[in-house]
């Protein structure tokens, strides 16, 4: 049987903490956007709401400062939006990976060979932009430790796609 490889920070050490339920209830959620049947999660909400974004940085922060991390790679563009905080507060570089044609694109020179570095976003579904990502920081060299994010989708099975890497997720979507 394949080994889990997402872990929900409320079942990994921070079960019945209140800041997981305030970050969730800061998600505004925007039915049927932007199709039928979708509900887009939107963060900009939490962004507006000092104390769950703090709280949503101060997560990854107390999960990722002992961890030997010297690159946090936000993908465009909400993971540009937590990333450079997480990046600070950990003492690493923020690496900004954008996707003109879709698939996630990196300055030359940005990330060397044999750093440590941790994906961020702000939700998975397939897992594809995030695979990408992977495959993008491996080809210069990086050790990718993991990927985090603040929404996953369980049903989406994303992880399934993250070659083998574990995937951090705060909270879940809200319906």
């Amino acid at each position: 049987m394949e080994k889990k490889r997402e872990m929900f920070a409320g079942e990994n050490g921070l079960q019945g903490d209140p800041r997981l339920k305030a970050i969730s209830e800061a998600i505004r959620v925007v039915p049927h956007f932007p199709k039928p049947g979708i509900m887009f999660q939107d963060i900009t909400t939490l962004l507006l709401d000092h104390k769950a974004f703090k709280d949503t940085v101060d997560i990854f922060v107390d999960r990722y400062r002992d961890m030997g991390i010297s690159v946090v790679a936000g993908v465009e563009a909400r993971g540009f939006m937590f990333g450079p905080s997480i990046a600070l507060a950990i003492g690493a570089k923020f690496v900004p990976l954008r996707k003109p044609k879709k698939l996630p694109e990196m300055h030359v020179g940005a990330v060397q060979r044999g750093e440590r570095a941790l994906v961020i976003d702000d939700l998975i579904a397939t897992g594809g932009t995030l695979c990408a990502a992977i495959k993008l920081l491996e080809r210069v060299g990086a050790e990718v430790v993991e990927c985090a994010c603040v929404i996953g989708l369980p049903e989406a099975k994303g992880q399934c796609r993250l070659n083998g890497k574990p995937l951090y997720i705060l909270v879940e979507p809200r319906k």
